[in-house]
Order: C-alpha cells, then sequence, then structure tokens
C-alpha cells in the first residue's frame, strides 16, 4: 500500500510510523465496517442522499479510508462483489464531493488565475471520479507536446522567441512570428500526431473529458481548442475562446490587442486541423448569418458552462443506461455553477423523481425553485404532492416479500436466481436475480410489449434480468434458455444482487436470498446437471 500513501508524506516530516499505522488499520475497519451496513441498509432502494451522512464525518483521516475502499476494490477474483458494488459508490461520492470542492474553489478565483485546462480537468474527473486522472498528469502530456511543437519551430527558425524560456511571450504585434508557432502547431497536432475531430461518433461523452482527447487524440470543438489554446498560450500566442453557435472557435488578434472590431481577428477551428478563418468563412461553417456578438471572447466560467452543456445534451439522449448516471453528474456541475438556475434545478427534480430516488431531496429542490420564481407553482405543486404520497408510501411498505418456490402458486417457474440464460429472440446474455409466477406489470407495458402474441402470453412465469448492455429487463420464461457457455455478465449493477461468480453462475448476496431462501440449492442443482462437465 505504501506507494499510494506515498504522496502524503514529505521526507523532512518527523513522523511516528507506529501511530501512521494505527490510524491506517483503523480506517481500515472502520471502512469495512461501512460497506458491510450498506448492503442490509439499502438494497430495496438505490443510496438516499442522506445515506452518507455517517462517511461525512468520518473519524479517520480520509486518505486512509479511500485507501481501503481501493484495497476492497482491487480485490483478486470473483468473489466480494456485493462489498465492491458498495465500495464503489462511496468513493465515487468521496471524490465528487472533493472534486465539487476544488471547482467552487476554481470559480471563486480571479478569471486570470481560471486555466482553461484546469476547468477540463475538473469536468473531466467529476464524470469519471474512479478514474486516475490529475491536473499533473494531463499538463506533463501537454507539456509533450509543445516540446515537440518547440522543435518543429527550433527547425523553421532557431532564433524564435518561443524558444528563449518556457514562459517567454511573442510580443503581439509581430503577427508573422505568432503564425510560424501555428503553422508548428498544426504540424505536431494534425500531422504528426494525427489529432483529428470525431466526425464518425460526434456524440460519444469521450469527446468531452479532456483525458480521453489526449489518448484517442480525437475530440469535438470544445476539447480540441483548449488543448489548442493552451498549447499556443505556452508558446506565447494569446488565443482566445469563441463562444460560436454550434462550433466552438478560437480567435487570433491580427490588429490591435483588445480591438472590438471582429474583423481585426483571424478564427481558428481546432476540430478542422487548425484551418484559419474569415468571419464570412465562420458563418458558412455553420451555414447560417450571426449577430458580432456571437465573435466575442468569454470567460473560463462560459468555456465550462458550453462544456456541461454539452454533457447534458448527450445525458439527455442516453437510453442505455437506466441510472442516468452522465446526466445526474453534469447537472450537479451546472448548478455548482449556476446554483439559481430554475431550468436545470426543476429538471433535476424531475429527473430523482421520475428514477424514485432521494425524495426528500426532490422536496428541498422544489423548495429552493419556489423561492426562486413563484410563477412555477403549478410544476411544483403537482411534483410535491406526488414526492409526498411517495414518501407516504415507503413509509408503510412493510418487510421483503419472501417467495418459496415449494408454494403451490410457484409450480411453473422453471428457472432460479443467478443463472446465466440467453434470450432466444434478442440473443443477449443475462442473469436472473428475480422472478414472479406471472407477469405482474401493468396493462399499458403488456400492451407495449405485445406480450399477448406470445404463446403463454402474461400466465407464465416472468423474470428480472440483468443484460451484459447494462440495461435491466423482464424476459417471459419462454423467451429464456440455459447458456450452453455461460461467462461473467458485465452489469454495473451486479453487486448489489450478487456475492461471487463461480464461473458458471452467480450466488446471490445475503439480501437476495432472504427474498428466495430456497433458489440456492435449486441453482446448484441445475448447473450440476447441465453442466456435467465438471467445469465447476
Amino acid at each position: 500500500r505504501w506507494p499510494s500513501l506515498l504522496k502524503y508524506y514529505s521526507h523532512t516530516d518527523g513522523v511516528s510510523w507506529l501511530e501512521e499505522y494505527k490510524a491506517r488499520h483503523n480506517a481500515g475497519l472502520e471502512a469495512q465496517r461501512i460497506v458491510a451496513s450498506f448492503s442490509k441498509r439499502f438494497f430495496s432502494e438505490h443510496v438516499p442522499c442522506d445515506g452518507f451522512s455517517d462517511i461525512e464525518t468520518l473519524g479517520c483521516p480520509s486518505h486512509f479510508f479511500e485507501d481501503e475502499l481501493m484495497c476492497i476494490l482491487n480485490m483478486e477474483g470473483r468473489k466480494g462483489l456485493t462489498w465492491k458494488y458498495y465500495a464503489k459508490k462511496i468513493l465515487y461520492f468521496l471524490r465528487q464531493q472533493n472534486i465539487l470542492k476544488n471547482l467552487k474553489e476554481y470559480l471563486q478565483r480571479p478569471t486570470d488565475r481560471q486555466s482553461f485546462l484546469e476547468g477540463a480537468v475538473l469536468i473531466d474527473q467529476y464524470c469519471n471520479p474512479l478514474s486516475d486522472i490529475c491536473l499533473k498528469s494531463v499538463q506533463a502530456q501537454v507539456d509533450d507536446i509543445t516540446d515537440k511543437v518547440r522543435k518543429v519551430l527550433r527547425a523553421k527558425n532557431p532564433r524564435h522567441p518561443s524558444l528563449a524560456s518556457k514562459a517567454g511571450e511573442v510580443p503581439v504585434p509581430e503577427v508573422e512570428l505568432q503564425r510560424q508557432v501555428l503553422d508548428a502547431m498544426n504540424c505536431v497536432l494534425y500531422e504528426q500526431l494525427k489529432y483529428k475531430g470525431n466526425v464518425l461518433d460526434y456524440y460519444n461523452s469521450l469527446n468531452s473529458y479532456i483525458h480521453q482527447v489526449l489518448i484517442r487524440r480525437t475530440g469535438i470543438p470544445i476539447s480540441l481548442s483548449v488543448l489548442y489554446l493552451t498549447i499556443a498560450r505556452q508558446l506565447g500566442v494569446k488565443l482566445e475562446p469563441v463562444n460560436f453557435p454550434s462550433h466552438f472557435l478560437l480567435r487570433w488578434c491580427q490588429g490591435k490587442e483588445g480591438s472590438t472590431n471582429i474583423f481585426d481577428y483571424t478564427y481558428i477551428d481546432a476540430f478542422g486541423k487548425g484551418k484559419q478563418l474569415t468571419v464570412k468563412e465562420c458563418e458558412y461553417l455553420i451555414g447560417h448569418h450571426v449577430t458580432e456578438e456571437f465573435y466575442g471572447v468569454v470567460t473560463s466560467k462560459e468555456v465550462l458552462q458550453r462544456m456541461v452543456g454539452n454533457l447534458l445534451n448527450l445525458g439527455k439522449r442516453e437510453r442505455t443506461d437506466q441510472s442516468y448516471q452522465l446526466l445526474r453528474d453534469s447537472l450537479d456541475l451546472y448548478l455548482a455553477m449556476y446554483p439559481d438556475n430554475v431550468q436545470h434545478l426543476m429538471l433535476q427534480a424531475r429527473l430523482y423523481f421520475h428514477l424514485g430516488i432521494w425524495p426528500e431531496k426532490v422536496l428541498d429542490i422544489l423548495q429552493h425553485i419556489q423561492a426562486l420564481d413563484p410563477s412555477q407553482h403549478g410544476a411544483v405543486g403537482y411534483l410535491v404532492q406526488h414526492t409526498l404520497e411517495h414518501i407516504e408510501r415507503r413509509k408503510e411498505e412493510v418487510g421483503p416479500e419472501v417467495k418459496h418456490r415449494s408454494d403451490e402458486k410457484h409450480k411453473e417457474v422453471c428457472f432460479s436466481i443467478g443463472l446465466i440464460m440467453k434470450h432466444k429472440r434478442y440473443g443477449y446474455n443475462c442473469v436472473i436475480y428475480g422472478w414472479d409466477p406471472a407477469c405482474m406489470m401493468g396493462h399499458e407495458w403488456i400492451r407495449n410489449m405485445n406480450v399477448h402474441s406470445l404463446p403463454h402470453g402474461p400466465h407464465q412465469p416472468f423474470y428480472n434480468v440483468l443484460v451484459e448492455d447494462g440495461s435491466c429487463r423482464y424476459a417471459a420464461q419462454e423467451n429464456l434458455e440455459y447458456n450452453s457457455e455461460p461467462r461473467e455478465i458485465p452489469h454495473p449493477d451486479i453487486g448489489r444482487y450478487f456475492s461471487e461468480f463461480t464461473g458458471i453462475h452467480y450466488l446471490a448476496n445475503t439480501e437476495l436470498e432472504i427474498r428466495y431462501p430456497e433458489d440456492l440449492e435449486l441453482t446448484r442443482a441445475t448447473v450440476q446437471k447441465i453442466y456435467s462437465s465438471g467445469k465447476e
């Protein structure tokens, strides 16, 4: 564990290593206690907004607590799936809270100390809190590209001012010297390193994450512009961001510095291999005329707003992730920048309401909206009423329904919890995590899914399954068959229901086993019967 903790110590510190070890050991025990409690407390629902309250008041160093969570996540083998599932959720929460603090601190700085690259990294980190992304690493990669540009520049002009020192700026009036820098940048980025705009997969969220742009060497106009602008400024050319509609651009001053005349600038399309454009060519790029205000420079906060807005739109389009994680993360970021934006507050309230999670937080958001804009009372009143009803229903819920296979009404149920199945019609692989003796969905769902066209219709067992594409489905018994080549199902919620993958089937965790107490033995018997080759 030492390498991962080394960064928290200085060689000059006088450290009592026995005390440090004790603190790390106690933090490990605390982390294990909390992770173990999560499965029992939150199996039937998403972790509520106040579910992390005991983590926020930790009595141990947070970096030791995180280190133990990482140890749980890195456990080898296919065991401890439930622990890994909740350790991941807790780590996700902890890191996002820290990143949000860093973002708010960043936004409070004077604008001249708000690096565009740092802002892009903060957005990347918040949406990918479990990935190893840090400003230092990203900056090092950008510095490496900058050094390559210097090498090309040196071959063209050994006396170029940008070569004097890393901090040296090319005098603004000398446009020709600046042009040499931009030409060298285009040579390195687009010819040597093969960076390009991602035309074929434009709406992939990876295009918005700066660390992925550097890995994949592709992105969208705004992410490539942040990279281009950062390199140019490190070489002394002051490019500025332009919030152009539909296509983010940079501008390069050809006249007096700070000029308000849009014709004193050349516009640069980082998405289009650094092509330099006139005002008229910018309009050709998007196919219509725009007013002068769209050629103006924007602040780092406005650049981040547009980056987050892109992610918001992608989150709204997302169909496979039923937890809408990208939409939730991008809403958090947007509201961190603009906490009183009624439109996005309402979207957040509706999203949580739709997902059936955090009803108490929904009420807080709605109260805030009502205070900001009383004209929203109709929509707010509707959501308040239904949220209160949801809270009341939750209070009335009794313990979990226990389904015994020995009950007469369950005699038609052929498959059991933990079996790896294949859908006969659609061919997807899945694992069963629940079943009903007959279809329990409403009439509208039954009609929309055309269940009556099945030979046995809705009057047959139906199974809750986790599918390999990350979705959850409700499948009729006649549409499922045993999978002849069972394999792990890469579903984000697998640990919520199962503790281990044996290589042939999944073992239900304690909470799922309570609900289906007789399934485990049947699953084992079924596996022995079907896979008699002795794989298990």
